[in-house]
């Protein structure tokens, strides 16, 4: 097993500073010490390393051809220790002051507020961050710790320590123009589908959910004729409206529709999670754990 040698953390700080600075003096005083023994510290870190990090002349302090190669990995390095001393006093402090969101349209629409409203009244210190994303973008930004908590399509065992809970779930109906022939009917059945041309949400924002409606056309006979792939639910409704085909979308988007457009329930029972809460088990976050837990026994009174 390795030891850490923190001079050597410290000494790539320095290294950091000059190749910044360009200028030993500047850099010397960015750190709050003097020249002398900056110049010694990057001195010893290149008789270590073996490598000449740094080319001097009278004109300056300029990287050389080793330094710079090694630049982009120390300042990731440097990155990442920030990043450790703020979830180290993230844990000391017992709560963390910052919650990163990620969410769909949709769920910013309905689930998203009412949450935030109550991690408002009992965490008044809480700052947290909104920002819209697709379903696809949910898995890297938990994982890169961009995303603490995540509002979208996703459901299943998705690995990588991704955790996922269902929180809304809605029948799946079909969006079609009013003058369509099957606009007639209280109930549309799927495979009256077959030969009508489909916009989908794109399974490049939601290839969980693009995956399992394809799957449903083919458990009932026949491979969905997708005319557009489109980025929203409410897309999906617009497009429709625009005469661009039919859409399978939740049963709840029939408040979207304009007065061209009805929607009407399918035949057969299909339900889709139209919003899930996903979160990075392996990453520690106090807020999420207070958030899950409260989500979680929501869904218990519903049961």
């Amino acid at each position: 097993m390795s030891v850490v040698d923190f001079r050597l953390v410290r000494q790539l700080w320095m290294f950091l500073a000059v190749a910044e600075e360009e200028h030993f003096g500047r850099a010397a005083s960015r750190l709050g010490m003097s020249q002398p023994p900056l110049t010694e510290q990057i001195k010893v870190l290149e008789q270590s390393l073996k490598l000449q990090l740094f080319d001097r002349s009278r004109r300056g302090t300029k990287l050389s051809a080793a330094g710079a190669a090694i630049l982009p990995a120390v300042r990731r390095f440097a990155g990442q220790v920030e990043q450790l001393e703020t979830v180290i006093k993230e844990v000391a402090a017992g709560q963390s002051g910052v919650l990163h969101v990620g969410a769909i349209t949709s769920a910013m629409l309905d689930t998203v507020p009412p949450l935030l409203d109550d991690l408002r009244s009992t965490h008044p210190n809480l700052t947290v961050f909104v920002r819209e994303i697709d379903s696809v973008e949910a898995i890297p930004g938990l994982e890169a710790g961009e995303l603490d908590l995540a509002f979208v399509r996703l459901e299943g065992e998705l690995g990588s320590g991704i955790a996922t809970m269902p929180l809304t779930e809605d029948r799946l109906a079909v969006a079609l123009p009013k003058e369509h022939p099957l606009a007639t009917l209280p109930r549309v059945r799927l495979k009256s589908l077959e030969a009508e041309q489909l916009v989908m949400s794109s399974r490049q924002v939601s290839p969980v959910y693009f995956d399992m409606l394809v799957s449903v056309c083919r458990s009932h006979g026949f491979a969905p004729r997708v005319l557009h792939e489109v980025r929203s639910v409410a897309s999906q409704i617009a497009y429709v409206s625009c005469g661009q085909g039919l859409a399978l979308v939740p049963a709840s988007m029939r408040k979207l529709a304009p007065d061209n457009v009805v929607v009407r329930p399918l035949k057969e029972r299909v339900v889709v999670v139209t919003a899930a809460l996903a979160w990075n088990r392996n990453r520690f976050h106090p807020m999420v754990d207070v958030v899950v837990s409260q989500l979680n026994q929501k869904r218990t009174k519903k049961t």
